[in-house]
């Protein structure tokens, strides 16, 4: 057993008690580990739970008094308590670490800022024919602890994994990896966005000679690439290239004739547009890049495909709802910042726009391009319109603040022109929902009362 493992004593605390907190609860309650769980909010543990609860704000004085915090992904990296914490030479740890240290099957890891939802369910999808299948979680589904609580373990994984969990991990070595995209998200986490990118970059710290790592066509990555490469590691670059030479898998060909294209061994394979469900770009080179985890790690080319063209996307990102009021409605709740309601609105020549919410210091004005390009009329919700509003009065946009999501629908819905409806908000949900499940929720409800009005 690990040295992260090997402690029966008290002095193990448990910060944040949510969805990973719980998992990390449970997963040493079945090793007889002590610990005592700390959450800022008041919460009551779930009855299968055996540790001690103190709720209220965190200190740093009573932390320190531990030999090992095991520090939630929602907890600030740099938050005072855990800073005077570990000035005290108390460490912290993630669930990741622990993950790592008991699950010695074939890993598969995805990060970036969007996009890593689609991968790694795509590919869970399209695994489970192999042998053994495949155990899926991480950021999303099922808690990455929880997967080792299983009678019979797969002997692969594929993980989603947040900057958070990377950053407060002490190292990981995933077989094949890939870093999507860096994009400005979670300002009020990071210090900086260089902080940011170093905690994705922990990805492929360990990786070593026969692993593969996949990152962006883009120049920025370059250097990354090198590194990797200096060390052995395969590296593979995708995206939307015009001649496959160019990238391993992604987009191929000129915008308007694109294909998704991947390899298994010297072969490439190819798949017309049109015959995907999933709309826009950036959703699409995340098909490719599912499509060559999947190629890599065995599966063959026909069973890719099919599960290609299979494939409807995740609820609350970019999915089509319906057609009602004579309009088509698309549901892109996840899009919690700028880059990723750019993506979205790209997908389309022009669109009536419900944008709005929580910007967390995000800076709005390098959409207006894009705005301008796409959008028609906009409707904003949110606590706070006056970010959204001013970026569409300086794009010369017509706009209407309506504050919720049911008035949004409903104007837009008795909108006379004749264009595609989308949500995409470009902000955080938690000024008005629970999450942005929620807000896409709420924003389906509304286009299903929509189609009962008379």
């Amino acid at each position: 057993m690990s040295d992260v493992m090997n402690t029966s004593s008290p002095d193990v605390a448990i910060i944040g008690m949510g969805r990973t907190g719980c998992s990390v609860a449970r997963f040493l309650d079945a090793r007889h580990i002590a610990y005592i769980a700390f959450d800022e909010k008041m919460t009551v543990l779930p009855g299968d739970i055996a540790g001690t609860l103190r709720s209220g704000a965190l200190q740093g004085s009573v932390l320190k008094q531990f030999g090992r915090l095991i520090v939630s992904p929602g907890i600030p990296w740099h938050h005072p308590a855990l800073e005077e914490a570990k000035a005290a030479g108390v460490e912290l740890l993630g669930d990741l670490d622990f993950f790592h240290e008991n699950f010695h099957g074939s890993l598969m890891a995805v990060t970036g800022t969007n996009g890593k939802s689609t991968v790694a369910h795509l590919m869970g999808q399209i695994l489970e024919v192999l042998p053994g299948g495949v155990e899926i979680g991480g950021n999303i589904g099922v808690p990455m602890l929880d997967m080792l609580s299983k009678p019979e373990l797969s002997p692969r994984a594929v993980l989603e994994l947040s900057s958070f969990q990377l950053e407060r991990c002490r190292g990981i070595h995933p077989s094949w990896a890939v870093l999507l995209n860096i994009q400005p998200d979670h300002a009020d986490m990071h210090s900086s966005m260089v902080e940011y990118e170093a905690a994705k970059l922990r990805l492929f710290e360990q990786q070593c000679q026969g692993d593969i790592a996949m990152l962006p066509v883009d120049q920025h990555w370059n250097d990354t690439a090198w590194h990797l490469g200096e060390k052995g590691v395969e590296v593979r670059r995708f995206g939307a290239v015009q001649h496959s030479g160019e990238a391993y898998a992604g987009l191929l060909g000129e915008p308007g004739n694109r294909r998704i294209f991947w390899r298994c061994g010297d072969k490439v394979h190819e798949i017309a547009i049109d015959q995907v469900k999933v709309r826009g770009e950036h959703q699409q080179i995340n098909l490719a890049v599912a499509a060559q985890g999947a190629a890599d790690a065995g599966v063959s080319a026909a069973v890719i495909s099919e599960a290609l063209t299979a494939f409807r996307g995740l609820d609350h990102r970019l999915r089509y709802v319906g057609k009602v009021s004579g309009k088509a409605w698309y549901d892109d709740s996840k899009a919690t910042n700028p880059d990723a309601a750019v993506a979205a609105l790209n997908s389309f020549d022009k669109v009536i726009w419900v944008c709005g919410g929580l910007t967390k210091g995000l800076d709005l004005m390098p959409m207006m391009p894009e705005v301008q390009k796409h959008v028609a009329l906009a409707f904003v919700i949110g606590a706070d319109p006056r970010p959204f509003a001013a970026m569409l009065e300086d794009a010369d946009v017509n706009y209407r603040v309506v504050t919720h999501i049911d008035e949004a629908v409903v104007q837009a819905g008795r909108s006379s022109l004749d264009l595609p409806v989308l949500l995409s908000p470009a902000a955080a949900s938690m000024d008005q929902f629970k999450d942005y499940a929620d807000r896409g929720r709420s924003f389906c409800a509304a286009v299903a009362s929509l189609e009962k009005k008379p």
